[in-house]
C-alpha cells in the first residue's frame, strides 16, 4: 500500500462531512456566527457591539457596522502593541502583512491561533481533501510538497509577536510531521530575499521526488524556470516525472496558463485553484472541469455581500449567503475568528452555482477602471487577454492597465502595459481583439467606445522584460503575496512603470 492510500483514510470523514456544503449552507453558516458572537462576546468590540444580546443575523447587521481596514486599523494597531481582548479574546500572537486596497503601504491582518488552525490550516487540509477525491489514483504523498513562503520580522518590541506574509506564518507554525512531506527546508522558505530564495530552492528541490507545487503563479513561475536552467531540461515534467498537481492562487491564472501548460507537458498534471488570502481561506475548485471554487461555509468564517451596483451607496441591500443571486457581482464580506468583522476583503465575487454555492473571483473593488462610467473589472480583463493570446499565439506575463484621461479635443483611451512572455507579431492586431472582446464582455465599456464618441481604441505598450519585477523589487516587494496592480482608476502605477520602462 503506498503512502497516498494511507494518507487518503485520514481525509475520509471530511469528504463525507463537505456533503454538507449540499444542501445546509444556511445552517452552516448560522452555526459560524453563532460561536464567532460566543467567542467574541467579552472582546471590547464584542461588548461594544452588543453581542451578548445579538441572536441571530438580523440582530447581528443591525449592531455591527461595515468596516475597511480603516475603521479597525486603530484596534489592530493596539492589539499589534500586546493589548489583549480587542477585536478576538486574548493576545494576538501573529499578523499577516499584507499590500492592499488602503491607502497605507501595508496592511496587518491578525491571525488569530483559533483562525490559523480553523481557517487557514482548514483550507489546505480541504485542498488535499477534494483533489484526492477526484484523483483516486493519486501518488501525492509518494513524494514531496514544494511550498513557497515569504518571510516574517518582530513584531514592533513585543515578545513572540512577529508580522510577516501569510504564507511565512502558516510555514512557521506547520505540524512538524508536514515537513517531513514538504521542501524547501524552512531556513530556505523563510529568507527575506526572493532572488536568493529563489536560487536556494532551485538548488534544494532539483532532485528531489516533488509530486505537488503550491503557491502563487507569478512567483511559482520564476522558481521553475530557474529549475529548468540548472537542470538543463526542457521541461518540468522531465526534471519531476511524478508532478502532478498545482495548488494555486493569490492572482488570476488565466494569464499563466499557457504558459505553465508549456513548462509541465504530463497528461497527469492538474491546476487546483484556492482562495487563500491574508484574511482567510475562502474558497477551493472542487471539480477540475469547472473553474469556480466551493465557497468553504463551515470554517470560522461568516460570509455578507454587497450587490456591486449598490457599493458605496448609504443604504446597500446587504445579503447573508442565503440571499445571493447567481450571475450578480457581489463585493465580499467576511468576520473570521481572527476579529474581523463585517470586513470588506476587496474582492469581488460572482455566484455560479447555489447549490452548492460556488463562485468566480471577478476582481478587486478597487481595481477596476470606471474613469469614463466604463466599469471595466478585473475579470474582463483576464477575460479579453485570454481571448487576444489565444487568437495571437501570444503570452502575458503581467499587464497593468490605466486610463489615459480626456486632452482637449475630449479624447481618452484605456492604456494597457503588458510584458509578454511570447510577443504577438502584430501588437495592433492584439490590442484591436482585446478592444473587442471587451466591448463583448462589458456592455457599458462598448457604449462608451461607440464609434469613438467618448472612448477611443485602447493602446498596448509592450513591457521590457522584467520591468514588473524591477518595480516591485523597487518597492520591496519582491517575492510574498505582493502582486501588481492590475487595473487602476489613477495613473500612479503605470507612470512610474512606463518611466522605468525608458531605461
Amino acid at each position: 500500500m503506498s503512502l497516498t492510500s494511507i494518507a487518503s483514510l485520514y481525509f475520509k470523514r471530511r469528504q463525507q462531512q463537505l456533503e454538507r456544503h449540499q444542501n445546509e449552507a444556511e445552517t452552516l453558516q448560522r452555526e459560524v456566527l453563532e460561536h464567532l458572537l460566543r467567542r467574541a462576546t467579552d472582546t471590547e468590540y464584542g461588548r461594544n457591539h452588543l453581542f451578548n444580546n445579538t441572536c441571530g443575523y438580523d440582530d447581528f447587521a443591525r449592531n455591527v457596522p461595515v468596516n475597511t481596514y480603516e475603521e479597525l486599523k486603530e484596534q489592530i494597531d493596539r492589539m499589534r502593541h500586546g493589548e489583549q481582548n480587542v477585536l478576538w479574546p486574548g493576545r494576538v500572537k501573529w499578523y499577516a502583512k499584507s499590500s492592499g486596497t488602503t491607502n497605507d503601504k501595508s496592511k496587518f491582518i491578525p491571525v488569530s491561533a483559533e483562525g490559523l488552525q480553523h481557517v487557514h490550516y482548514a483550507g489546505g487540509r480541504d485542498s488535499i481533501a477534494l483533489y484526492l477525491m477526484n484523483r483516486p489514483d493519486s501518488r501525492l504523498f509518494d513524494g514531496k510538497g514544494l511550498i513557497l513562503g515569504g518571510s516574517h520580522q518582530p513584531n514592533y518590541d513585543v515578545p513572540n509577536s512577529l508580522v510577516g506574509d501569510l504564507s511565512a506564518i502558516l510555514i512557521e507554525n506547520i505540524n512538524p510531521i508536514v515537513n517531513l512531506a514538504r521542501v524547501p527546508k524552512k531556513q530556505t522558505a523563510l529568507l527575506s530575499d526572493f532572488e536568493v530564495k529563489r536560487d536556494r530552492i532551485a538548488h534544494e528541490t532539483l532532485t528531489k521526488n516533488v509530486t505537488n507545487i503550491s503557491g502563487v503563479p507569478s512567483w511559482m513561475m520564476s522558481v521553475l524556470v530557474r529549475v529548468l536552467e540548472l537542470s538543463g531540461k526542457q521541461t518540468i515534467d522531465e526534471v519531476w516525472p511524478n508532478l502532478e498537481v498545482f495548488f494555486h492562487g493569490g492572482i488570476a491564472f488565466t494569464p499563466y496558463r499557457h504558459q505553465y501548460e508549456q513548462l509541465i507537458r504530463s497528461e497527469r498534471m492538474q491546476y487546483m485553484e484556492t482562495y487563500n488570502a491574508s484574511e482567510g481561506f475562502f474558497g477551493i475548485q472542487s471539480n477540475p472541469k469547472d473553474a469556480a471554487m466551493l465557497l468553504m461555509l463551515d470554517y470560522g468564517c461568516f460570509y455578507e455581500f454587497i450587490p456591486m451596483e449598490e457599493l458605496g451607496t448609504d443604504h446597500p441591500n446587504i445579503v447573508p449567503i442565503w440571499g445571493v443571486e447567481t450571475g450578480k457581482n457581489y463585493a465580499m464580506l467576511i468576520s473570521t475568528s481572527c476579529g474581523l468583522w463585517r470586513y470588506m476583503i476587496g474582492d469581488t465575487v460572482m455566484f455560479t452555482s447555489k447549490n452548492p454555492y460556488k463562485f468566480i473571483i471577478t476582481g478587486r473593488t478597487k481595481y477596476f477602471i470606471n474613469a469614463f462610467g466604463e466599469e471595466l473589472i478585473q475579470d474582463n480583463a483576464e477575460r479579453g487577454l485570454a481571448y487576444a493570446c489565444e487568437q495571437t499565439g501570444a503570452e502575458v506575463s503581467e499587464y497593468t492597465a490605466a486610463p489615459v484621461f480626456m486632452n482637449s479635443h475630449a479624447q481618452c483611451r484605456h492604456q494597457w502595459l503588458i510584458e509578454f512572455a511570447r510577443e504577438p507579431e502584430d501588437l495592433e492586431a492584439f490590442a484591436t481583439l482585446l478592444d473587442q472582446k471587451l466591448q463583448e464582455l462589458n456592455s457599458d465599456y462598448e457604449a462608451k467606445r461607440y464609434h469613438d464618441i467618448t472612448l477611443q481604441h485602447l493602446e498596448v505598450v509592450k513591457a521590457r522584460q522584467g520591468l514588473f519585477n524591477d518595480w516591485l523589487k523597487a518597492h520591496g516587494k519582491l517575492g510574498g503575496q505582493h502582486k501588481v496592480p492590475r487595473l487602476s482608476n489613477n495613473r500612479t502605477h503605470i507612470d512610474e512603470l512606463l518611466q522605468m520602462n525608458k531605461a
